[in-house]
């Protein structure tokens, strides 16, 4: 399933069913799962740990070392998870030492022409779409889709099943549910439609909207209105990681 004009080093692990296209480079410490389908004119630089039936389109550069000037030539990786596909001219960086590792989860579609830079964690099922630029250290969490052509500060937070507009700067962390846009980054309201399409109910779509009403809507900072939240909104799952988030932000949330 390799064409003769491909090289792949003697020190990759490619497993069966693996079809690479000619002209791609494959380094050494290089992992690929079976089942991936590998297109022309792909490099793919020492550290990459690629899952099973993993698309990766002409042209991307796989586990190049870090844009990081404090980069010492460590060893580290570069993970992507099963079904992922990775579109024409994508650049997805390993990590650094301050992580060890970029990761990239299962059933992930990246577009043409992303760029996820050192130790960024991007979880499952996640749509990145096409000219996105995301800064090192970024974590992006399960289901969240990234409107294309949008850059993406360092240290950055994407909250699970956001959704963000085409050409957003993000700056700020944003809080899981959220839609949001506008410039500077504002929050629009709940992922609604995307919350039904993953099968939550009306009312854990209801409970959701009632806590944003509470950190955005009701004029109240932001200490109050999470202490508003815990004592007047039942514990549930999609509370607590609301809560646990906006706590944890070092850069602060987006504004409302």
């Amino acid at each position: 399933m390799t064409h003769p004009l491909t090289f792949i080093s003697p020190l990759a692990k490619i497993a069966d069913n693996v079809k690479i296209d000619p002209f791609t480079v494959v380094h050494e410490d290089v992992e690929i799962g079976e089942g991936s389908w590998i297109g022309s004119n792909v490099t793919i630089f020492p550290g990459a740990r690629i899952g099973k039936n993993v698309k990766i389109f002409p042209g991307a550069v796989i586990s190049a070392v870090p844009q990081d000037l404090k980069f010492g030539g460590e060893k580290t990786t570069l993970e992507i998870g099963d079904n992922t596909t990775v579109r024409e001219c994508a650049t997805l960086n390993r990590g650094t030492s301050d992580r060890n590792k970029t990761v990239i989860g299962k059933n992930c579609l990246i577009m043409a022409y992303v760029h996820i830079a050192h130790d960024c964690i991007v979880g499952d099922n996640v749509i990145i779409a096409n000219s996105v630029q995301m800064a090192g250290h970024v974590t992006v969490g399960s289901y969240a889709i990234i409107g294309g052509s949008s850059a993406i500060h360092q240290f950055c937070k994407i909250g699970a099943h956001c959704m963000l507009s085409g050409g957003s700067l993000v700056r700020k962390d944003v809080p899981p549910y959220t839609k949001s846009g506008r410039e500077p980054l504002t929050y629009a309201g709940i992922n609604s439609i995307g919350l039904r399409r993953r099968n939550f109910t009306d009312e854990r779509i209801a409970e959701i909207q009632e806590i944003y009403r509470y950190v955005y809507l009701k004029g109240l900072n932001i200490n109050d209105a999470l202490g508003k939240i815990e004592e007047n909104l039942p514990a549930s799952p999609e509370r607590d990681e609301i809560l646990e988030f906006i706590r944890s932000s070092e850069r602060g949330i987006m504004k409302g």
